[in-house]
């Protein structure tokens, strides 16, 4: 059997991600720096889904939920900015991540039982059932790195994948963790 990396690579390329890195699990650390980006609620989703904290759990939670884990990909979408107050082309390359990570999830779920998903906040409901009801699509929901407790671009740096790819770009990075 083809090793599952090469082959969940496979399909993240054909996805559409703009750029692919193999990532090593122990190489992340959980950081309470992140998660009090998430406390300040900049993205709007705290306290209002299961993927976000505090649903999501402590840092320890988190951390033994990402160590079942030993391998995975760092999937990345870049897009050019005219400048950097371009919020059309920040929204659209928004969307393209998020498109492809749905992509990614829906073909993953087909085959691949035991991955972890973490492409930014949970879009698998419109409206999700925290805190009122069990999540209804544990098996599909996917977290934010950052609210899982990752500062993105050490995870970035410490497995040799690019974080930055020049002036006026924006870059959107999720996960998959397998094994």
């Amino acid at each position: 059997m083809a090793d599952i990396v090469g082959e969940v690579w496979r399909i993240a390329e054909e996805c559409g991600f703009s750029h692919i890195g193999e990532l090593m699990v122990d190489t992340i650390k959980l950081r309470i720096e992140a998660r009090q980006g998430c406390e300040v609620n900049k993205c709007g989703h705290y306290g209002k889904s299961w993927s976000c904290p505090p649903a999501c759990g402590t840092l320890e939670d988190c951390d033994a939920r990402l160590r079942k884990y030993k391998r995975g990909l760092l999937l990345q979408s870049t897009g050019q900015m005219e400048d950097s107050f371009d919020y059309e082309a920040i929204e659209g390359t928004s969307r393209k991540h998020g498109e492809c990570f749905d992509i990614l999830r829906n073909r993953l779920h087909e085959n691949y039982r035991d991955v972890f998903l973490i492409g930014g906040v949970c879009r698998q409901c419109g409206k999700c059932s925290y805190p009122d009801a069990p999540c209804r699509f544990p098996e599909k929901t996917s977290y934010s790195m950052e609210g899982l407790g990752m500062i993105v671009s050490e995870v970035c740096k410490d497995n040799n994948i690019p974080y930055y790819y020049g002036p006026n770009t924006i870059t959107f990075i999720g996960a998959v963790l397998l094994d």
